[in-house]
């Protein structure tokens, strides 16, 4: 067997194909608890507690790590903030040996009305300044997402203002409904894989 040839198969050896990394895009810091581009991290505090398990301040992130009927899940929320996303992810997807097919980026997304929930296998950023740099730093666009919609309903130069902001009354209390369907989908993408999830949700 060829040098190259070697290094590839125990570098494929060496995956854990049980194993799964899902990554909620927010940023660090009272400022920004309870705001739009948090989204990701409030589902996966709600994921976190379903399981009874607690994160930890750990490099690049807070992690919280359980197991789900043989599945072993690590929950990432980077400190990097939004716009430096893709630093944290490469490091964890690396340090834990997780197959890139494993890896679901759960992200808020203005182009989609608020609430609506779409999973995609790859993409471009559309705007988001987290999936750009995730896209940059994992070269690639092709890793499972959950786009959250938080709707568009701001000016053109008002952008930043928007999702930044706390969610509105309304909004708050939708979301008690619809972040358990978040935890959902995460489950069934870990049990029965991106295209069953797809199926299922997308529709």
């Amino acid at each position: 067997m060829k040098c190259i040839d070697f290094l590839v198969s125990k570098f494929k050896r060496s995956i854990d194909l049980n194993k799964y990394l899902i990554v909620g895009i927010g940023n660090i810091g009272t400022d920004y608890f309870k705001t739009r581009h948090n989204l990701g991290f409030e589902a996966l505090d709600f994921i976190s507690d379903h399981f009874d398990s607690k994160f930890e301040k750990k490099r690049l992130g807070e992690v919280s790590k359980f197991t789900f009927k043989g599945k072993k899940i690590i929950l990432l929320k980077p400190n990097t903030y939004v716009n430096l996303s893709g630093k944290s992810i490469r490091y964890w997807l690396n340090k834990e040996k997780i197959n890139i097919e494993n890896l679901m980026v759960v992200i808020d997304d203005i182009n989609l009305p608020f609430g609506t929930i779409r999973i995609r296998t790859k993409g471009s950023d559309g705007g988001h300044n987290g999936l750009k740099n995730i896209n940059e730093l994992l070269d690639t666009t092709s890793y499972n997402r959950l786009r959250f919609g938080i709707g568009s309903n701001f000016t053109k130069k008002s952008q930043s203002d928007y999702v930044l902001s706390k969610w509105s009354e309304n909004e708050s209390s939708e979301l008690s409904k619809l972040i358990p369907i978040v935890n959902e989908v995460i489950c069934m993408f870990v049990l029965s894989g991106v295209d069953l999830t797809m199926s299922q949700y997308n529709s």
